[in-house]
């Protein structure tokens, strides 16, 4: 029999493409989960449960939390990284390291061939594709879910017929959730005047009460959350989760261009990552030059769209990385937030590299660096090219 690797989550998607490639097309498949922060041991362990059942060939997890953070998040973060000023591409993100490992597990077993879900009217079906035949040129690509045009509910119906056991009404939505964030996809998703209802999310609000925290950063990373410094940047990303999602906050829908070029609407729960993103951007502000946030925006801007486009195997997303790393020497403080129902507060920071420092100067107030005939003389050869343009062309 022909190998299949499969990327595998145990949601409806990748049970249903499990059952369709052993029955129906006759393949040996090895089920492969790449787990970028989104899994419990208990989770994966009735994932692996419900992979038995189904009879394939075996079923594998991956670990990729470290390689996911030091290869991706940490970028985001520096580049303060959110699409169409929403969505910090908590899932979009993981796509391009799920697939990078699955490529490299199909090189190791010598499968014939690679699967995934994806349908025909999404940007994974893209980013799936453009790693795999970036890494394995010569390789079958799979997807029964694209190249049969089902609906869920079609998928549900072959699924059913089969004598699968599963919560198919919880399938109503595709959710896939990660460190970075959860994306939520369903009904209201695809119209543009609804909002997801409260059980759409998987967190439910189950906080009130206004909170303080601290942030720490050290050379741009989230280091510690009040006094607890943690060994890894994704364990505080973990805990200012538990912290903030309770009270609804980093709910929302975003509204995009696809890469297939149709708009599309996907709802995300992603408290850590809004909160950290702006924490650290307004650290940014004031540890670093204008002509630093200058460039790092312009680049940063590209480097989001190119990401969330699948091109993050190009060269020159190295180049802009060495950049945004670069740029983040003296990005080090706290930053102190204020945590209510459903939205935060930036209250303010707290840096040994504060460039608003009160010995040059307090903006509106006065002067001690400077004087008036300085400004005098500044103020008319920096507008001196403007005056003489007006006077010319009168």
């Amino acid at each position: 029999m022909k190998k299949v690797v499969l990327a595998y989550s145990g949601g409806l998607d990748t049970t249903f493409c499990g059952l369709y490639l052993s029955k129906e097309l006759g393949y040996e498949v090895h089920a492969v989960l790449v787990n970028t922060g989104g899994f419990s041991s208990e989770e994966l362990k009735a994932i692996d449960v419900k992979a038995k059942k189904l009879g394939i060939a075996s079923f594998t997890v991956i670990d990729c939390l470290e390689t996911f953070y030091q290869n991706v998040i940490r970028f985001l973060v520096f580049g303060n990284i959110l699409k169409n000023q929403t969505y910090p591409l908590s899932v979009s993100t993981e796509r391009i390291v799920q697939a990078q490992a699955l490529a490299q597990y199909a090189k190791e077993i010598e499968a014939d061939a690679l699967a995934h879900g994806s349908t025909g009217a999404g940007n994974d079906q893209v980013r799936f594709d453009m790693v795999f035949q970036t890494i394995l040129p010569d390789i079958e690509i799979i997807t029964p879910i694209r190249d049969l045009k089902l609906s869920r509910e079609q998928e549900i119906d072959f699924l059913k017929a089969q004598g699968v056991e599963m919560d198919f009404e919880k399938s109503k939505y595709s959710i896939n959730k990660g460190i970075w964030g959860t994306s939520v996809g369903g009904a209201e998703t695809l119209t543009s005047d609804q909002y997801l209802p409260d059980e759409a999310f998987p967190t439910p609000i189950t906080k009130k009460d206004e909170e303080e925290i601290s942030l720490s950063f050290k050379k741009g990373e989230l280091i510690g959350i009040n006094e607890k410094v943690f060994s890894h940047p994704t364990e505080a990303i973990q805990a200012l989760d538990k912290i903030a999602s309770p009270l609804g906050i980093g709910r929302d829908i975003h509204v995009g261009d696809t890469i297939i070029g149709i708009k599309g609407r996907v709802g995300f729960e992603a408290a850590a990552p809004l909160i950290i993103i702006k924490a650290h951007h307004l650290l940014e502000k004031h540890t670093l030059t204008k002509w630093q946030i200058f460039w790092k925006n312009q680049l940063s801007e590209f480097y989001g769209n190119h990401l969330h486009e699948g091109h993050y195997l190009d060269p020159v997303m190295r180049n802009i990385e060495a950049m945004l790393l670069d740029s983040q020497q003296k990005v080090s403080g706290k930053v102190n937030v204020k945590l209510k129902p459903e939205h935060f507060i930036l209250k303010g920071i707290e840096s040994p590299h504060d460039l608003m420092s009160a010995k040059f100067g307090s903006y509106g107030e006065m002067n001690l660096t400077w004087s008036a005939e300085d400004v005098k003389g500044f103020t008319k050869i920096i507008g001196n090219q403007t005056a003489i343009y007006h006077q010319v062309n009168k």
